[in-house]
């Protein structure tokens, strides 16, 4: 059976309460069910989807120090609404972001970096685009 969707992804976090602030209050997803396990964590929800879980530290884990390498994860997209919006939420949050336009798409993306160094990707539809 091929891959139908994409269920989520998992980040070790250096500062699990950081990252999941990060998420709910710049990216707009929010912290929801999660079944109780043995570590500490949060599953994010997006559309009544829980799509990003956050692993806080295992003492089976190494210690997570500094800002390391996502190695070869790029990033990670999701679609938004509201470009004006966002772009003045990552701005009174002093989070840098590139901006770009697709061409011939004339959709707006926006990048921008996670606590962690993971880089996130919102793309908005022509009709936003100025």
């Amino acid at each position: 059976m091929p891959a139908v969707a994409l269920n989520h992804y998992t980040i070790r976090v250096q500062d699990l309460e950081r990252t999941k602030d990060f998420y709910e209050d710049i990216v707009g997803l929010k912290a929801g069910d999660r079944p109780p396990l043995t570590f500490p964590g949060y599953w994010l929800y997006c559309g009544g989807e829980p799509v990003v879980h956050l692993i806080g530290y295992r003492p089976e884990d190494p210690p997570i120090a500094g800002a390391p390498e996502t190695g070869r994860l790029d990033h990670i997209a999701f679609h938004a609404h509201d470009l004006r919006l966002m772009k003045d939420r990552l701005a009174a949050n002093a989070v840098r972001y590139e901006e770009r336009v697709l061409p011939r798409l004339n959709m707006t993306q926006l990048f921008f970096k996670d606590p962690d160094g993971v880089t996130i990707e919102f793309n908005f539809p022509a009709e936003e685009t100025v």
